[in-house]
């Protein structure tokens, strides 16, 4: 393999992780776009919490988007660099799509497996119009959408499944400082 081909590959994954924030900024939150496949997905994603679009449309659209940049890429770049490019770009897009689903079903393994959450939960339980990237905050800092996430509140009907003691309801002790529970008003009322 040439330093060539390390570097496409390299380039092809730094731009999935552009195209994953200009996705999920603009096809997934912009009023005027949200009518999109994407969009209709990602509406449902942050209604239902645990929601994933199947993988048989995720597999269709890495596919056509595979279809959609071979032809640019191998023709400007020729067939090993061109390819080089793609195959960054296809492999750091399953990186996208493991790690956010791991967001959504498990606490979170190392610092930045925990950092991710947070920062990723910000976006779906404060504010939707900040920390788009899921596996990187590089273009959130670009674009002046990044907001380090302080302790997130999550909706009690929206609670993952790892975040909460099955026997109390509660978050778990070693999770409470990073996560606690929004109770709807009138409960919060009544525990006051």
């Amino acid at each position: 393999m040439s330093l060539s081909m390390v570097i496409a590959a390299f380039v092809g994954a730094l731009s999935w992780s552009f195209s994953e924030y200009a996705i999920h900024r603009w096809l997934g939150h912009d009023k005027h776009l949200l009518k999109n496949p994407f969009g209709v997905e990602h509406t449902a994603h942050h209604g239902k919490g645990d929601y994933f679009a199947p993988w048989w449309k995720k597999a269709g659209a890495a596919l056509a988007l595979t279809a959609l940049v071979w032809f640019p890429a191998t023709m400007l770049a020729g067939l090993a660099v061109g390819g080089s490019w793609i195959a960054g770009f296809i492999a750091f897009y399953l990186v996208y799509e493991v790690m956010h689903r791991l967001e959504h079903v498990h606490e979170g393994i190392g610092a930045y497996g925990r950092w991710a959450r947070r920062h990723h939960y910000f976006h779906h339980f404060h504010d939707p119009s900040k920390n788009h990237g899921v596996t990187s905050p590089i273009w959130d800092w670009v674009f002046g959408t990044y907001v380090p996430a302080p302790q997130i509140r999550v909706p009690k009907k929206l609670a993952m499944r790892w975040l909460c003691d099955p026997e109390t309801g509660d978050v778990w002790p070693h999770l409470a400082p990073y996560y606690e529970l929004r109770l709807p008003k009138r409960r919060r009322s009544l525990a006051a």
